[in-house]
């Protein structure tokens, strides 16, 4: 039987790091309101720094920090909602492959913007999340996917404009979605070996 995340409680945990990041860029920024120029360059995803001085390390850290207070309490709130639906379906090692491969995958196709490019922020993440999310439910239950396939489209329409990194949204989506299918495939293929019979 599938051991859900939801005991470990990993969406919390993640919403309290994202916090504590948050918290330590102010502090350090001098500014609550707004993260500083500094601490972004420093700890979010600077494309010249990645590509040309080594720094991979910010395709990891980037996806807890944030630019504002308002960007940090929106993706948290989405975090919330997709996160604990996400625990009732996944192990916590899946809910947690789920989470940084899509986040790392979606500041990985950041990188196209060029070096120009300054991004912060867990969106990736957590269209992952909600990728994976709305595919396992229709896939496990042999149901078809194209209506997931939809809403996610349509989730990713709604939530472009200006200075939002369509990129990431994009990558974190596409990764969530395909984790989701195989994990469900791949549990109906055990669930139906568990109840195969034969007979001589």
């Amino acid at each position: 039987m599938l051991k859900s995340s939801k005991k470990f409680m990993p969406t919390y945990i993640l919403i309290a790091l994202n916090i504590i990041v948050y918290v330590y860029t102010s502090i350090i920024g001098g500014d609550f309101v707004t993260t500083s120029r500094d601490a972004i360059w420093q700890y979010g995803q600077n494309n010249a720094f990645v590509l040309y001085h080594g720094g991979y390390w910010q395709l990891f850290t980037a996806i807890f920090v944030h630019v504002n207070i308002i960007h940090l309490l929106g993706n948290m709130f989405f975090l919330l909602i997709f996160g604990l639906r996400a625990e009732e379906f996944f192990s916590i090692e899946e809910y947690l492959l789920i989470y940084f491969l899509s986040g790392l995958a979606g500041n990985l196709l950041t990188l196209l913007f060029g070096p120009e490019m300054i991004s912060a922020g867990a969106s990736g993440a957590i269209f992952g999340m909600f990728g994976a999310c709305i595919i396992y439910v229709k896939r496990a239950f042999g149901q078809s996917i194209m209506s997931a396939l939809i809403y996610a489209f349509f989730l990713l329409v709604v939530s472009s404009g200006p200075n939002v990194n369509n990129l990431a949204h994009l990558g974190g989506l596409a990764v969530g979605l395909l984790i989701g299918y195989a994990l469900a495939v791949n549990r109906r293929m055990k669930l139906v070996n568990r109840y195969s019979y034969s007979y001589q």
